[in-house]
């Protein structure tokens, strides 16, 4: 049995580093406009985090995709709803995975922008729509795919405001990530997953050192789903949103950063190896990761276990990946297992790579060259009160409350995405009382 773990919760305590320089070449030059980031540096940061941390996923795979549903009239008359089964198929056995996608577009929009959000519960249980189709589904707690239940909750999750965000002019495709790769906790699910699909018989999942992990999967799954939404009339094909939660945030982070098809990627309460700083000893650390959640990674990064600083990234370099497209960080204030003040220090310290575009971050304030890698400059800047987002390049926001996706954070959602897609100004947030 592993030695329990005690995180450190004390800000006197998270001692101090340096981190990694995104801009600083593996052959030592630095990094001086766009095109050497683009060409060289981003390529070995993509290459370093393939090897050392998620693992190299495969191209894309045959796939059919099965629009079984339409619904001109869903949501009382103002959206349109579509079901579609998305079959992947092996390109070396008969195996095969179905991912049950739902979609909704605005009834009274042609082409709309659309969120690509990976759900922890199946379609029917997330929204409340009693036309959406129930199906079995893999159950965590039991490691089986058990039929539905005889009295369906629907749209039991607060997490997905279907009606909202329809009104706002936006669409949003579901989907379980179950359905990519069942996620027990001994890590076995990914026999019944996409990683399987490419796996000989006899053949483990680890068998090579950077041989992709689970969020590696869920991360390759949410391409093929956009695979399809581009293809798909009532969804803007130039602005489709990657959204996930908690390790879905870590999948949407790192899907974010291998799939530029994305403008623009929220993560919520990523935490460790997600927008969160692994140097800074706070909540959850790679130690703990590692022996609690080996198989969401490749086989290499188990290594860093006891040797954090020497990792050849960290969390401000995944963040830099998406630069120039904007990126928003939603946490919450009861959430320090996640360490909120470890993402918005990833932040700024990404300001070097978003600067080199002309953009910004979380801070106006960027002091010049690499300072901001030292932990003693990142931890001289105040975070912004509760409540209230950052809204730049780098949209950044502590909610009160909860590890959640909280029905107000979806407001801030659309502002962000309103303020890049169509320039409006958002909304103008105050603490609260």
């Amino acid at each position: 049995a592993h030695a329990r773990f005690h995180p450190n919760y004390d800000e006197s305590k998270v001692g101090t580093y340096t981190l990694p320089d995104p801009l600083l070449m593996s052959d030592g030059r630095r990094v001086a406009n766009t095109n050497q980031w683009l060409a060289l540096r981003r390529p070995e940061i993509l290459s370093l985090y393939k090897e050392y941390i998620y693992g190299k996923s495969p191209p894309a795979c045959k796939a059919v995709a099965r629009v079984w549903d339409v619904d001109t009239h869903a949501l009382g008359g103002h959206a349109i709803r579509k079901q579609i089964n998305i079959e992947l198929f092996s390109p070396i056995s008969t195996n095969r995975v179905v991912l049950h996608v739902l979609l909704y577009t605005p009834a009274d929009k042609e082409r709309a922008p659309t969120f690509l959000c990976l759900s922890f519960d199946p379609n029917y249980r997330d929204v409340p729509d009693p036309l959406v189709a129930v199906y079995p589904t893999w159950n965590r707690k039991t490691d089986k795919l058990v039929p539905p239940p005889r009295k369906v909750v629907r749209g039991k999750s607060h997490n997905w405001p279907v009606n909202e965000i329809i009104a706002d002019g936006y669409g949003i495709a579901l989907v379980d990530y179950n359905d990519i790769e069942p996620d027990f906790a001994d890590g076995s699910g990914w026999r019944y997953g996409v990683r399987a699909l490419f796996l000989k018989p006899g053949q483990a999942p680890n068998a090579v050192p950077d041989a992709w992990g689970a969020i590696s999967a869920w991360a390759w799954g949410a391409s093929r789903i956009l695979d399809y939404l581009l293809t798909d009339t009532n969804v803007d094909p130039a602005r489709v949103i990657m959204l996930g939660h908690s390790r879905l945030g870590k999948t949407a982070l790192w899907e974010g950063a291998q799939d530029s098809r994305f403008p623009l990627v929220i993560a919520s309460s990523s935490g460790e190896m997600g927008a969160s700083l692994s140097r800074r000893n706070y909540g959850e650390t790679v130690t703990s990761m590692s022996k609690a959640f080996p198989y969401q990674f490749c086989p290499n990064f188990l290594q860093w276990s006891n040797r954090i600083p020497s990792m050849p990234v960290d969390s401000h370099m995944l963040v830099s990946l998406i630069a120039p497209r904007p990126l928003y960080l939603n946490t919450g204030s009861l959430d320090q297992w996640s360490d909120p003040r470890g993402e918005f220090e990833a932040a700024i310290a990404a300001g070097p790579v978003y600067r080199l575009f002309g953009e910004e971050t979380v801070v106006s304030n960027l002091p010049p060259g690499n300072a901001v890698l030292n932990s003693s400059v990142l931890e001289s800047f105040p975070p912004p009160p509760l409540d209230v987002p950052v809204m730049h390049d780098i949209g950044f926001q502590t909610h009160t409350g909860k590890h959640d996706i909280l029905p107000q954070d979806w407001r801030r959602f659309l502002d962000f995405a309103d303020m890049h897609f169509y320039g409006k100004q958002p909304h103008r947030y105050l603490p609260r009382k």
